[in-house]
């Protein structure tokens, strides 16, 4: 499990079918966290509250998934890109 802190985001790029597809999940606040985590074939991207509670959370099969991108706070946000 991998975990990203608050301004961070990561970018999954999923193949749907001929046209990829891309999902962005961000940790929005203060205190979050985004999370990866992977196990029987399936990578698990959430963001996390300080108590461990799952705000958001996006599954896809891992055998779809054409690149998975992890860009820290620092960087350029999505909207920006």
């Amino acid at each position: 499990m991998y975990a990203l802190m608050k301004g961070d985001w990561v970018e999954i790029v999923i193949d749907a079918g001929g046209t990829p597809r891309t999902y962005e999940v961000i940790a929005t606040r203060a205190g979050r966290r985004v999370e990866i985590s992977t196990g029987r074939g399936i990578v698990e991207v959430s963001e996390v509250t300080r108590t461990g509670t799952q705000v958001r959370t996006a599954r896809f099969m891992s055998s779809r998934i054409l690149a998975l991108v992890e860009h820290p706070a620092d960087g350029p946000k999505p909207d920006e890109l």
